[in-house]
């Protein structure tokens, strides 16, 4: 079982990443599709509140950041 930081941190990100997978989808952005699925499946590996904060605050960066 998660604390609750790590549940609501979870669902934040899951729901970002759910938007990411839908437009890299729709506009053919493998980028962005892959963060997507990403933010979706990382906070089963990760445990600390703060990594998952960081870990998805750059991984929602990253399609922005890279462009191709």
């Amino acid at each position: 079982m998660g604390s609750t930081a790590q549940i609501m941190w979870g669902m934040l990100f899951g729901a970002i990443g759910a938007g990411y997978f839908i437009y890299g989808r729709k506009q053919k952005n493998g980028l962005a599709l892959a963060s997507g699925i990403g933010l979706m499946v990382y906070t089963y590996a990760l445990s600390s509140p703060v990594w998952i904060v960081l870990v998805g605050l750059a991984m929602m960066a990253l399609p922005f950041v890279i462009r191709l």
